[in-house]
């Protein structure tokens, strides 16, 4: 396991040279690429850390960090791109910002966090990155750095096991060192973006330098210290001393509706985000340490539901959410978590009773949806389960197996050319070619009559490269 880990931390460690590699494909004018060229980058940077890692997709806290995102972007004057945030299962103490809008947090540097506002000082330092195009401007600068780096950093991806730490980290120590000054008046620039985003949320402006002191006491495995040119985010006296300067005279805010919207689902937010991305032995040793402390407290109970959901202990499970859900019936969390441990135990009934409640909260609650689709196509009731899954296809974005179940489902309703559709979209989707066409074709061959479907078949074939090459 600690060898998977430092594999993904290498990854990690990747992203601050990665972009030394792109001036090969991508040839750059002064100062910056356009934003056009970044975008494309940032969507296929994007492929290559949602193959490299695993992004936690529990709903709750996926849109939680979504959300505080978008709170915090009201200020900036122009977005270059559509701003994304992701969570990292891995317990590593960093973030970084990608290029193209795209931003990534670790689940250890959540952890680490006692508060939304320093958190939320993390992601405006991010955003802050992205806002000053610093990417596309390291890259027009970084045409010094050889093919020798980016071979180093690439040999690291292909080899992985226990050999890709020690290769990305001799490329790293070239590329950082040789444009370090950059790398400074970067992260210069962005902590004073971070200090304008966060004013104006309410939050602490003085958070920044809490956030950062933890992430120094953070370390690198195996060692004592982090090695400089490792850091995505190198801190000192200086950059301490400029992030003090810049909050000195700050007076605390009125907190706004929205601050105290984040503040008080926090919590509950850092408990699911540990619970899912924990080793399950440390998290629920945490858990069962708070219950001590407080026995009826009911976040701990809602992190010990889903550690036994990820290790199989189904009604060790349903035992805690069951408590969790007596504090606070309402909370979709618990009641979605309680639903699957239902239907995992085999109790049925059960798990739609609490998934339909579940709706009555939030009737376009995805994940809920999703498992009463699933168990009504497991219990043959295919129209009912045809009909949530056809809603949830129309709710962005689409979970991909939305498409393989409607195909199911439409293949038990005779419906064969929309069954072969929508298995040809899931297989797309998973990067299976070949068995897309296959599924096109045969759905094309079948849907002679229905000009509507023809169409939709043809723009899924046509517009795509890679579907080409196998017509």
């Amino acid at each position: 396991m600690k060898t998977h880990l430092r594999c993904r931390r290498a990854v990690s460690l990747l992203i601050s040279v990665l972009f030394c590699g792109f001036p090969l494909s991508f040839q750059s004018k002064a100062h910056a690429l356009s934003i056009e060229d970044e975008w494309k980058m940032g969507q296929a940077f994007f492929l290559q850390i949602r193959n490299q890692t695993e992004l936690v997709s529990e709903p709750f806290a996926v849109k939680y960090i979504n959300d505080l995102g978008q709170y915090l972007l009201i200020p900036l004057e122009t977005k270059p791109f559509p701003f994304h945030f992701y969570i990292i299962n891995d317990e590593t103490l960093n973030a970084f910002a990608g290029p193209g809008g795209h931003i990534f947090f670790y689940a250890g540097l959540i952890e680490a966090m006692d508060r939304v506002d320093e958190l939320a000082a993390v992601m405006c330092h991010e955003i802050g990155h992205i806002a000053a195009r610093h990417l596309s401007k390291r890259i027009d600068q970084s045409k010094s750095v050889g093919i020798g780096t980016m071979a180093g950093i690439l040999a690291g991806i292909l080899v992985g096991g226990p050999l890709a730490a020690a290769l990305i980290t001799g490329a790293m120590a070239a590329g950082m060192q040789a444009q370090y000054h950059f790398s400074r008046e970067d992260e210069r620039q962005a902590d004073q973006l971070s200090y304008k985003y966060i004013r104006p949320s309410t939050f602490d402006s003085k958070a920044m330098i809490s956030a950062l002191q933890r992430i120094q006491r953070g370390s690198w495995v195996g060692t004592g210290k982090t090695p400089e040119y490792l850091l995505t985010h190198p801190t000192g006296p200086e950059r301490m001393s400029n992030l003090e300067s810049l909050s000195n005279n700050d007076e605390p805010l009125l907190l706004s509706k929205e601050a105290l919207y984040f503040k008080a689902l926090f919590p509950a937010f850092k408990t699911i985000v540990m619970a899912r991305c924990k080793e399950p032995g440390d998290a629920e040793k945490k858990f069962l340490n708070t219950l001590k402390k407080d026995p009826k407290a009911w976040l701990p109970q809602l992190g010990l539901g889903i550690v036994f959901m990820r290790e199989s202990q189904y009604p060790e499970a349903i035992s805690a959410l069951k408590k969790a859900r007596q504090k606070q019936p309402e909370f979709l969390p618990i009641l979605r978590t309680l639903g699957e441990a239902y239907l995992m135990d085999g109790q049925q009934k059960k798990a739609v009773g609490v998934l339909k409640t579940a709706l009555e909260l939030d009737h376009l609650d995805k994940a809920a949806l999703f498992l009463l689709g699933t168990i009504y196509e497991e219990q043959g009731k295919t129209e009912k389960a045809l009909r949530i899954f056809k809603k949830l296809s129309y709710l962005k974005p689409v979970r991909n197996n939305v498409y393989y179940h409607l195909g199911v489902c439409y293949g038990r309703e005779n419906q064969l050319a929309l069954a072969h559709y929508n298995f040809g979209i899931y297989f797309k989707n998973s990067g299976r070619f070949q068995k897309a066409m296959f599924h096109f074709r045969k759905a094309k061959g079948l849907a002679s009559g229905n000009a509507s479907l023809q169409e939709k078949i043809r723009k899924e074939t046509e517009g795509d490269k890679k579907m080409k090459d196998q017509i």
